[in-house]
């Protein structure tokens, strides 16, 4: 391992830079040096612009891919190289602005209900409950569901913050089936393999896939899915973008506004103005 790796794993840590930050920065810069030849530190602006015209031109990368490549080249440059010229030479590609996919009730129900393994539909249903990133729910411990508060404590969610989500009565219910069958050892409340060690992301995953395949979904639903279903569904019955916000563990309540577009009863509750007009004949 260089000492640049070393040294940028430990601005990291210094920072309190979550592991699969680590994981992600140092892999795209390994990307970076691997495609000059080079060391990082040997190379400056026209090197990262023509690196950045190769990713979008040969490689097609995906704009979050783009995006975190800025991350991690600003974070070596800046950060760990303290290179004087400005960040702005490393600039952001533009964000696409995309409505979140979000299923009706009965589709999430469809996709609950075609699961038949218990662990596995008590993961769906402790996501969409409490509206969940995948990360969260990895880490989740068997304390961390309170049954006397009827609250579930997620613990150093995104951007190192914890915070409190209700805990549902029918959650309560399948999780207590749930721990009767399979009686997981401590601390992960969803072990992997091996049990000591929390389930990965891609198991959750494939189990969302096979559950939106047998359920005959048309909409392509991810893990994440089930978290936009969580705010827009409490949005739709009447809870306020503030609370929802707290619920999410948002940073900006601008985050969260994105569920006001994609709320069945906002748009159904305004009339098309093709229905305002006078009588129009059909045409067959």
């Amino acid at each position: 391992m260089t000492e640049l790796r070393i040294r940028m794993m430990q601005d990291m840590r210094i920072r309190n830079y979550s592991p699969h930050t680590h994981r992600i920065y140092i892999d795209l810069v390994a990307r970076f040096a691997k495609h000059f030849k080079k060391s990082p530190d040997q190379l400056g602006p026209e090197d990262i612009r023509a690196y950045q015209v190769f990713l979008l031109e040969e490689k097609k990368a995906s704009v979050a891919v783009l995006t975190q490549s800025v991350c991690a080249l600003r974070f070596l440059y800046k950060v760990t190289l303290g290179r004087d010229w400005p960040v702005e030479y490393i600039p952001y590609p533009k964000q696409p602005k995309k409505l979140p996919l979000v299923l009706s009730r009965e589709q999430v129900a469809r996709l609950i209900e075609s699961v038949v393994n218990l662990k596995h539909k008590t993961i769906l249903m402790t996501i969409y409950s409490g509206g969940l990133r995948v990360s969260e729910l990895t880490r989740l411990q068997v304390g961390d569901i309170d049954s006397e508060r009827m609250m579930i404590f997620i613990r150093q969610g995104k951007g190192k913050k914890d915070r409190l989500v209700p805990l549902s009565p029918i959650l309560l219910k399948q999780l207590r089936t749930y721990w009767i069958k399979y009686r997981p050892p401590k601390p992960w409340l969803f072990p992997g393999e091996p049990s000591h060690r929390p389930l990965n992301r891609f198991s959750i995953a494939l189990m969302v896939k096979a559950a939106r395949s047998k359920a005959r979904l048309s909409k392509g639903v991810s893990p994440h899915t089930l978290r936009h279903c969580f705010a827009s569904h409490l949005l739709e019955s009447g809870v306020d973008i503030r609370t929802i916000q707290i619920l999410l563990g948002h940073t900006s309540v601008r985050s969260t506004q994105v569920y006001t577009h994609v709320s069945r009863k906002n748009v159904l509750s305004t009339q098309s103005p093709l229905d305002l007009l006078p009588v129009i004949s059909s045409t067959f």
